[in-house]
């Protein structure tokens, strides 16, 4: 279901959030599917269930999935989990560029970055 880098400076259960999230906020986990057991899921990827559980509880907190007991975990309905994502993203960005004024960096300079990344697709060095 999820794949994670065992290389990747950024914590396992970080990956796991955000692997989720992208899952959720595309639609490829639509509001009401069940999400894999942390069993199940720590099994596949041959991690800690702790690890699962504790990215299950940050996704919860933050509204991206509910927990029915004895049932397990589902997809909550999105309320506005897309749009307050990509504001905050964009929000970021603006800081980032307004930064990369400061220090000279110009728009072709950006669109070269931006496109390379595409390019690359879903790296997360």
């Amino acid at each position: 279901m999820i794949s994670i880098d065992y290389q990747s400076k950024l914590p396992l259960y970080e990956q796991i959030v955000q692997r989720f999230q992208t899952l959720i906020l595309s639609g490829a986990l639509p509001p009401g599917s069940q999400m894999p057991s942390v069993r199940s899921l720590a099994m596949e990827l041959s991690i800690n269930p702790n690890t699962i559980q504790k990215a299950f509880s940050t996704l919860e907190q933050e509204g991206y999935i509910y927990s029915v007991k004895g049932k397990g975990n589902f997809v909550a309905e999105s309320t506005g989990l897309a749009e307050q994502k990509k504001r905050t993203l964009m929000e970021q960005f603006r800081r980032l560029v307004s930064y990369g004024r400061e220090l000279g960096i110009i728009e072709q300079e950006y669109e070269e970055v931006i496109r390379c990344i595409y390019e690359k697709g879903d790296s997360h060095d």
